[in-house]
């Protein structure tokens, strides 16, 4: 039996996108910020006032230590924070990294990159045995293998920066604003720990709900804990989103970065989707954007095409064609990268998989099973259109 899901007229996004919303003309929350975006953002005005805060950290030439810390993966984007806050804004950061689950080989190099790049940078190698065990309930619990990195790249450069007194940190976009979400989040200059909660993809599961799992303790799990209200309050923390106070063009900012040591994925695109520069440092996150496949109907080649249209790089049709062909596919490459990492098996995998989709957007079988494709991949109950 088929459905009818509710797109936007401009993009691809559908209805099923949680916190999404849609005006009385059929255009997203995505497109109407995305159009504040071009027409009701006074850019010139907020990049004097990036660099009237930003001047109120500077240290002096003559003083010893980091004017800015800047968390980092190596990919594109936190590749371009380090070179705009050191070769722009002329300041000296520290950057520090959250170790991802399972590296690869070019995710590394660019990491190692940004070091060449004559910035000072903090790796920091997580507790395996911890991690693992939050990998694995994490995929079960909620249904996000990446539960406990989503935790750790916000919870681990914000206790450093505590720790060094390094009182300013630089984000890159605020995800809500470029992918579409409540209008208090969108408007958001700052990541506190209520943003963190709320928006940063832990899915209503705290750190001190992993207590326990697997014999877990609070010290532990020391490092996921987000520093107290009075150690910010003596540091003095503040937290910006760099694409409030600059137009966010992550293909235009992808070229600089290119420039300077950054590679892309030269052999095809990235599981899952159309492009070849994003999430190139981790090998399962085919399996994390699989899950949202499943869950609400739309993966991460819907993501880039929206943003693709917005930017006026694809038109809705191009963009059409491009999320039937590489969406929802079923990621064997992470699949099997997670059957090494986990120690689960494909069929307890599947299993989970298959408890987290969505029986109205999925066929059926008369048995109560998910149809599948000759490769695995779900059958829609719907047409993306």
């Amino acid at each position: 039996m088929n459905i009818e899901v509710r797109y936007c007229n401009n993009c691809l996004f559908p209805e099923t996108k949680p916190d999404l919303h849609f005006t009385d003309q059929g255009l997203c929350s995505a497109c109407i910020a995305a159009e504040s975006k071009d027409e009701g953002i006074n850019w010139s005005q907020r990049e004097k006032d990036f660099h009237t805060v930003i001047d109120k950290f500077r240290l002096k030439n003559d003083e010893i230590g980091y004017d800015c810390l800047i968390p980092v993966s190596g990919g594109k984007d936190s590749t371009y924070q380090a070179y705009f806050m050191k070769e722009v804004c002329g300041m000296n950061p520290l950057c520090v990294c959250f170790e991802t689950t399972k590296v690869t080989e070019l995710g590394q190099r660019n990491l190692d990159n940004i070091s060449k790049m004559g910035i000072d940078v903090i790796h920091f190698k997580k507790n395996h045995n911890a991690y693992r065990s939050m990998v694995r309930e994490g995929f079960i619990r909620v249904g996000d293998e990446m539960w406990p990195n989503h935790i750790g790249i916000f919870t681990i450069p914000i206790n450093i920066a505590t720790k060094f007194k390094i009182p300013l940190i630089i984000w890159g976009e605020n995800p809500q604003q470029e992918y579409g979400g409540p209008l208090e989040s969108i408007e958001k200059n700052k990541l506190t720990r209520r943003w963190l909660e709320e928006f940063g993809g832990l899915l209503g599961n705290r750190i001190q709900d992993m207590i326990g799992v697997d014999g877990l303790t609070a010290k532990d799990l020391t490092p996921y804990f987000y520093p107290s209200d009075e150690e910010l309050e003596a540091t003095g923390i503040t937290s910006l989103f760099l694409g409030h106070y600059f137009f966010w063009d992550a293909r235009k900012q992808l070229e600089v970065v290119k420039q300077h040591g950054f590679q892309v994925k030269e052999d095809g695109p990235v599981e899952g989707t159309y492009t070849n520069y994003e999430n190139l440092d981790e090998e399962m996150h085919g399996l994390h954007d699989y899950l949202k496949f499943v869950k609400y109907g739309f993966g991460r080649a819907t993501d880039h095409a929206c943003i693709d249209i917005r930017n006026k790089r694809l038109t809705r049709a191009e963009g059409l064609e491009l999320v039937k062909k590489y969406d929802g596919k079923y990621p064997h490459l992470s699949i099997n990268a997670f059957i090494e990492y986990s120690g689960m098996s494909k069929e307890e995998i599947d299993a989970i998989l298959d408890s987290y989709t969505n029986p109205v957007l999925f066929e059926m079988n008369d048995d109560g099973s998910f149809a599948k494709d000759i490769e695995g991949n779900l059958i829609r109950n719907f047409e993306i259109k």
